[in-house]
């Protein structure tokens, strides 16, 4: 069991497919957790059940992350029912459709970057203030492994995913002398949420499955737990000397 400060992990994106693995994770690990959804209430219930369950303190909070006072709502309400915010795990982000960049819509390439990047970065002007109160902190963002091999048609996550990685390492550059650290789990293909509903979709077919296979060394998909327990890393006390960094959860795709 991982060690960590007082008071709670905040997740955005915490009922999503990779989200909810990840803050059963943090709870397991001995975190209590503040879950942030925009619309799947019942499953981030169900995550924070979990929790208690295991002796955890759980809760549950609505917004929408492209909405900024909806992100400084509930960092206000997590603070008032936990004390400390002591993690910040960013994991919310649309379905990104297996699109090519010429044939991407302005649209979705907005609203991914309204939700992932101008999310994010309120949420970060939102808790820095209360960490540096509280005398440090930590955030973990969820990147792609594609920053380091270049995927095909799953170019908006990646690129939008990027500016994050910039966010991060600034925040670490800037607010290391507050004892707040930042860092990035670069997720491969894991087996949960969008592998599943693009598959579903039919975005994603057995050509796919099998070209994918032939870039993992590990010939597997990765599981939202195994993403879950970098994260953990990151925010526990066991990476308190560890920032600016990322770690690619990947099954070593692409190497």
């Amino acid at each position: 069991m991982a060690t960590f400060p007082a008071g709670c992990t905040l997740l955005f994106g915490g009922s999503g497919g990779i989200g909810q693995g990840v803050a059963r994770t943090f709870a397991e690990q001995g975190s209590d957790i503040a879950v942030v959804c925009r619309s799947k209430r019942e499953v981030a219930e169900a995550v924070a059940a979990d929790a208690r369950a295991q002796g955890r303190k759980a809760s549950v909070h609505t917004a929408d992350v492209t909405d900024p006072t909806q992100v400084e709502a509930v960092i206000a309400d997590a603070i008032a029912q936990h004390g400390r915010i002591h993690s910040v795990v960013w994991a919310a982000g649309p379905l990104v459709n297996q699109r090519y960049l010429a044939d991407t819509p302005m649209s979705e390439w907005r609203h991914a970057f309204d939700v992932e990047v101008h999310g994010f970065f309120a949420a970060t002007q939102a808790v820095i203030p209360h960490m540096r109160e509280q005398g440090g902190g930590s955030f973990v963002t969820l990147g792609s492994a594609g920053h380091d091999w270049w995927p095909a048609r799953d170019g908006m996550s990646v690129a939008v995913k990027a500016s994050n990685e910039q966010l991060v390492k600034g925040i670490a550059k800037e607010e290391g002398r507050h004892n707040i650290r930042a860092n990035s789990v670069l997720v491969g293909v894991i087996d949960a949420g969008q592998l599943h509903e693009l598959t579903r979709q039919g975005q994603l077919d057995e050509a796919w499955v099998a070209e994918t296979h032939k870039l993992l060394c590990l010939r597997r998909w990765g599981s939202a737990a195994e993403i879950g327990h970098a994260c953990v890393y990151f925010a526990s006390n066991e990476g308190a000397y560890t920032t600016g960094q990322s770690i690619s959860v990947s099954g070593g795709f692409g190497v």
